[in-house]
């Protein structure tokens, strides 16, 4: 360790230690665990003294086993690191904790103060304060302050992305799919389908697959109603049509792109057709997030064609366009095995999954293959069920009974 621990060093108290760790949680002012590392045990001590009361402090003296507790035992709010260490200096280790907890807020103490290391510290390790030493205890906490505010604001703006904004996303398709059934039907089935593979890929940016998949279909507004009628009863469409149809993808791509935040989103969704033009599975100018929902729209269209999960995978993989990782993904997803049923509108059940579309007695669609019944889609159907209107019944649903290993994929990737 370079430099004097100064204002912060403070005699050896004592304390239980294992493994050169400290925990010592007093009753912090703000919510999140703090991570200390530094290679004197006697400025531990010192930050302890100081700071046990005001944060859920965790100290250590080897820098390899703070990574490890970062893996591990996180989510740490902030890390405050030393510079000069043996084995790994306070950037790279920094720098490291961002790869793996890209929400931590980074602090560095040195008692290094050039110019060059500042800027190192900026630059790989993006740190969010850089202190020097002797630091007196106020200033540290101070930081260390800041950085929970901060903390907070980040993991804030995540939960909004991720679930306000999901939620309010969620309730426009569904009155879309009001609205417009072959557009926007089986919204439902497309994003269980994404949800599974990004879960079995550990895609790091989910949220945003899952929200193009739930936006994908957004700029079928712009498409003529004799095109989308076409498409949902299984008809071929001419080229003109076709292109048309696929235009929606640049159309819902721009208006996606007016939100803000939303960018990456709407890119996923402007090239939902990779790999269904010619383009290679590994090409550099398509998101991978959009490979992957690309592979999810033409699996689910398969299915709505009325191909079992088995047939619609071999027909995928036999195919040269299709990323492996992709279609093993999507093989593991549907190793469920479903039972199908016969019912008529009484019986239906959340969860349950239509295995037709559903239609009323004049055929107007009121619901697609592949809609997982939700409470406003079982009220739909009992509503016209119970009107003149009526529903064609019964239709088939599929039900999860257990758990069948699918090999239409492994055959073909192994």
């Amino acid at each position: 360790m370079a430099g004097s621990g100064g204002g912060i060093r403070a005699a050896d108290e004592s304390m239980g230690r294992i493994g050169g760790c400290t925990r010592i949680t007093g009753e912090p002012s703000l919510s999140g665990k703090v991570l200390c590392i530094d290679d004197d045990p006697l400025v531990l001590r010192g930050y302890e003294r100081h700071l046990r009361r005001r944060f859920a402090l965790e100290t250590v003296v080897d820098p390899h086993e703070a990574l490890r507790m970062v893996c591990e035992q996180g989510p740490y709010a902030v890390v405050v690191s030393d510079m000069r260490m043996p084995g790994i200096d306070g950037v790279r280790l920094l720098a490291e904790v961002r790869a793996v907890a890209p929400d931590t807020v980074r602090i560095m103490l040195t008692g290094n103060a050039d110019q060059q290391t500042a800027v190192n510290a900026v630059n790989e390790g993006h740190i969010f304060r850089f202190l020097t030493k002797p630091c007196m205890p106020d200033v540290l906490a101070g930081a260390i302050e800041a950085g929970l505010q901060q903390y907070s604001l980040v993991r804030a703006e995540k939960e909004l992305l991720s679930k306000t904004l999901s939620g309010s996303v969620q309730l426009l398709t569904e009155i879309l799919a009001l609205l417009k059934p072959p557009a926007f039907g089986r919204l439902d089935s497309l994003r269980r389908i994404v949800r599974g593979m990004c879960a079995h890929l550990q895609f790091p940016n989910a949220w945003e697959v899952e929200l193009a998949a739930m936006l994908s279909q957004i700029g079928c507004v712009a498409v003529p109603d004799d095109i989308l009628a076409k498409l949902a009863a299984g008809q071929c469409l001419s080229p003109a049509e076709l292109k048309s149809f696929r235009d929606h993808a640049r159309i819902g791509g721009g208006l996606i792109a007016k939100i803000p935040r939303l960018e990456g989103v709407a890119r996923l969704v402007a090239n939902q057709f990779a790999g269904l033009e010619g383009g290679p599975p590994d090409d550099e100018n398509v998101p991978y997030g959009a490979r992957v929902l690309a592979a999810a729209i033409e699996f689910d269209r398969l299915l709505a064609a009325g191909s079992q999960p088995d047939e619609a995978l071999a027909l995928l993989a036999a195919g040269s366009t299709w990323d492996p990782q992709i279609l093993t993904a999507l093989g593991r997803l549907h190793d469920a095995e479903y039972a199908v049923r016969l019912i008529h509108v009484y019986e239906l059940e959340l969860g349950m999954i239509l295995d037709e579309n559903v239609c009323a007695n004049s055929g107007e669609l009121l619901l697609a293959r592949g809609s997982e019944i939700v409470p406003w889609m079982r009220d739909r159907l009992l509503a016209y069920a119970a009107s003149p209107h009526g529903v064609r019944q019964p239709f088939r649903v599929r039900c999860r009974t257990a758990s069948k290993v699918s090999e239409a994929v492994h055959a073909t990737t192994t």
